[in-house]
Protein backbone atom coordinates (compact mmCIF):
# COMPACT_ATOMS: atom_id res chain seq x y z
CA UNK A 1 0.00 0.00 0.00
CA UNK A 2 1.01 3.67 -1.06
CA UNK A 3 0.76 6.28 0.93
CA UNK A 4 1.04 9.75 -0.89
CA UNK A 5 0.14 13.28 -0.77
CA UNK A 6 -2.40 14.83 -2.43
CA UNK A 7 -1.89 18.00 -5.21
CA UNK A 8 -5.45 18.15 -5.94
CA UNK A 9 -6.95 21.37 -4.53
CA UNK A 10 -11.12 22.21 -4.69
CA UNK A 11 -10.88 25.87 -6.12
CA UNK A 12 -12.63 25.26 -9.18
CA UNK A 13 -12.56 27.83 -12.26
CA UNK A 14 -15.75 28.89 -13.20
CA UNK A 15 -16.56 26.49 -16.19
CA UNK A 16 -15.38 23.28 -14.05
CA UNK A 17 -17.87 21.57 -12.08
CA UNK A 18 -18.24 21.96 -8.52
CA UNK A 19 -18.40 19.18 -5.86
CA UNK A 20 -20.40 19.45 -2.80
CA UNK A 21 -17.88 20.70 -0.76
CA UNK A 22 -17.13 23.52 -2.89
CA UNK A 23 -20.66 24.66 -2.43
CA UNK A 24 -20.65 23.99 1.34
CA UNK A 25 -17.79 26.63 1.60
CA UNK A 26 -19.03 29.08 -1.01
CA UNK A 27 -22.51 29.13 1.07
CA UNK A 28 -20.83 28.54 4.55
CA UNK A 29 -21.18 32.15 6.10
CA UNK A 30 -24.74 32.71 4.95
CA UNK A 31 -26.61 31.24 7.72
CA UNK A 32 -24.60 33.45 9.78
CA UNK A 33 -25.02 36.50 7.29
CA UNK A 34 -29.01 36.02 7.96
CA UNK A 35 -28.78 35.64 11.49
CA UNK A 36 -26.68 38.84 12.50
CA UNK A 37 -28.62 41.11 9.05
CA UNK A 38 -32.24 39.57 10.65
CA UNK A 39 -30.98 40.14 14.73
CA UNK A 40 -29.60 43.75 14.07
CA UNK A 41 -32.61 44.53 11.76
CA UNK A 42 -34.47 43.50 15.11
CA UNK A 43 -32.37 45.43 17.63
CA UNK A 44 -32.60 48.50 15.53
CA UNK A 45 -36.62 48.31 14.95
CA UNK A 46 -36.81 47.83 18.68
CA UNK A 47 -35.12 50.28 20.05
CA UNK A 48 -36.47 52.77 17.68
CA UNK A 49 -39.87 51.78 18.46
CA UNK A 50 -38.99 51.91 22.33
CA UNK A 51 -40.86 54.82 23.91
CA UNK A 52 -39.05 54.31 27.08
CA UNK A 53 -35.94 53.25 25.60
CA UNK A 54 -35.15 57.04 23.60
CA UNK A 55 -35.22 59.20 26.67
CA UNK A 56 -32.37 60.84 28.89
CA UNK A 57 -33.51 59.30 32.29
CA UNK A 58 -36.53 56.95 33.52
CA UNK A 59 -36.89 52.88 33.47
CA UNK A 60 -35.56 51.04 30.19
CA UNK A 61 -33.89 54.46 28.66
CA UNK A 62 -30.43 55.00 27.36
CA UNK A 63 -29.75 57.63 29.26
CA UNK A 64 -30.15 55.53 32.97
CA UNK A 65 -28.52 52.74 31.30
CA UNK A 66 -25.41 54.43 30.33
CA UNK A 67 -25.21 55.88 33.96
CA UNK A 68 -25.92 52.68 35.22
CA UNK A 69 -22.72 51.04 33.10
CA UNK A 70 -20.73 53.98 33.55
CA UNK A 71 -18.53 53.24 36.40
CA UNK A 72 -17.88 48.99 35.54
CA UNK A 73 -16.96 49.79 31.35
CA UNK A 74 -13.57 49.78 30.07
CA UNK A 75 -13.91 52.91 28.28
CA UNK A 76 -15.45 55.33 31.06
CA UNK A 77 -14.68 58.22 29.04
CA UNK A 78 -17.06 56.97 26.07
CA UNK A 79 -19.68 56.39 28.25
CA UNK A 80 -19.22 59.60 29.68
CA UNK A 81 -19.35 60.93 25.66
CA UNK A 82 -22.42 59.26 25.06
CA UNK A 83 -24.24 60.65 28.54
CA UNK A 84 -23.52 64.18 26.61
CA UNK A 85 -26.37 63.09 24.62
CA UNK A 86 -27.73 59.87 25.41
CA UNK A 87 -30.88 60.54 23.26
CA UNK A 88 -28.91 60.96 20.33
CA UNK A 89 -26.53 58.40 21.07
CA UNK A 90 -29.46 55.99 21.43
CA UNK A 91 -31.28 57.16 17.96
CA UNK A 92 -27.32 56.54 16.48
CA UNK A 93 -27.04 52.86 17.80
CA UNK A 94 -30.84 52.31 16.54
CA UNK A 95 -29.62 53.96 13.10
CA UNK A 96 -26.41 52.32 13.02
CA UNK A 97 -28.01 48.30 13.83
CA UNK A 98 -30.28 48.79 11.36
CA UNK A 99 -27.80 50.24 8.36
CA UNK A 100 -25.64 47.22 9.56
CA UNK A 101 -28.83 44.77 9.41
CA UNK A 102 -29.97 46.04 5.99
CA UNK A 103 -26.31 45.89 4.39
CA UNK A 104 -25.64 42.21 5.75
CA UNK A 105 -29.03 41.11 4.58
CA UNK A 106 -28.93 42.33 1.57
CA UNK A 107 -25.14 42.10 0.97
CA UNK A 108 -24.60 45.52 -0.33
CA UNK A 109 -21.33 46.87 0.88
CA UNK A 110 -21.20 43.65 2.85
CA UNK A 111 -17.50 44.25 4.13
CA UNK A 112 -17.90 47.69 5.31
CA UNK A 113 -21.43 46.63 7.43
CA UNK A 114 -19.68 43.87 8.80
CA UNK A 115 -17.10 46.28 9.81
CA UNK A 116 -19.63 48.48 11.64
CA UNK A 117 -21.03 45.59 13.24
CA UNK A 118 -18.06 44.88 14.62
CA UNK A 119 -17.66 48.21 16.00
CA UNK A 120 -20.88 48.40 17.59
CA UNK A 121 -20.63 45.23 19.10
CA UNK A 122 -17.04 46.19 20.24
CA UNK A 123 -18.09 49.31 21.66
CA UNK A 124 -21.26 47.55 23.33
CA UNK A 125 -19.03 45.15 24.85
CA UNK A 126 -16.16 47.67 25.64
CA UNK A 127 -19.36 49.85 27.90
CA UNK A 128 -22.82 47.79 28.79
CA UNK A 129 -21.21 44.08 29.37
CA UNK A 130 -17.61 44.57 30.32
CA UNK A 131 -18.87 43.67 33.95
CA UNK A 132 -20.17 40.32 32.57
CA UNK A 133 -18.76 37.86 34.63
CA UNK A 134 -17.56 35.27 33.43
CA UNK A 135 -16.64 37.53 30.85
CA UNK A 136 -18.41 34.94 28.22
CA UNK A 137 -21.98 35.57 29.65
CA UNK A 138 -21.73 39.05 28.02
CA UNK A 139 -23.05 38.22 24.56
CA UNK A 140 -21.33 41.37 22.87
CA UNK A 141 -17.88 39.96 22.72
CA UNK A 142 -19.56 36.71 21.03
CA UNK A 143 -21.55 39.35 18.33
CA UNK A 144 -17.90 40.77 17.67
CA UNK A 145 -16.30 37.71 17.11
CA UNK A 146 -19.37 36.43 14.42
CA UNK A 147 -18.97 39.30 12.70
CA UNK A 148 -15.29 39.29 11.82
CA UNK A 149 -15.41 36.08 9.48
CA UNK A 150 -17.78 38.65 7.27
CA UNK A 151 -15.24 41.36 7.42
CA UNK A 152 -13.05 39.15 6.12
CA UNK A 153 -15.49 37.17 3.77
CA UNK A 154 -17.79 39.55 2.70
CA UNK A 155 -20.69 38.08 0.88
CA UNK A 156 -20.09 35.58 -1.70
CA UNK A 157 -23.68 34.88 -2.32
CA UNK A 158 -27.32 36.03 -2.29
CA UNK A 159 -26.00 39.51 -2.32
CA UNK A 160 -26.12 42.85 -4.32
CA UNK A 161 -22.28 42.90 -4.06
CA UNK A 162 -21.88 39.19 -5.73
CA UNK A 163 -24.51 40.39 -8.31
CA UNK A 164 -22.51 43.50 -8.94
CA UNK A 165 -19.19 41.90 -9.48
CA UNK A 166 -20.84 39.53 -11.73
CA UNK A 167 -21.78 42.14 -13.90
CA UNK A 168 -18.66 44.07 -13.98
CA UNK A 169 -16.95 40.11 -14.81
CA UNK A 170 -19.39 40.05 -17.19
CA UNK A 171 -18.70 43.32 -19.36
CA UNK A 172 -15.09 43.01 -19.12
CA UNK A 173 -15.24 39.34 -20.24
CA UNK A 174 -13.11 38.48 -17.59
CA UNK A 175 -12.92 36.11 -14.40
CA UNK A 176 -12.20 38.04 -11.70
Amino acid sequence: MTHGMRTDTHTPYLDERRDWRDTATRYALLPLRVFLGVTFIYAGIDKLTDSAFLKNSGSGSIGDMMRTVRDSSAIPALVDLSLKNPVGFGYAIALGELAVGIGTLLGLLARLAALGGALISLSLWLTVSWASDPYYYGNDLAYLMAWLPLVLAGASVFSIDAALRARRRQRSGGYR
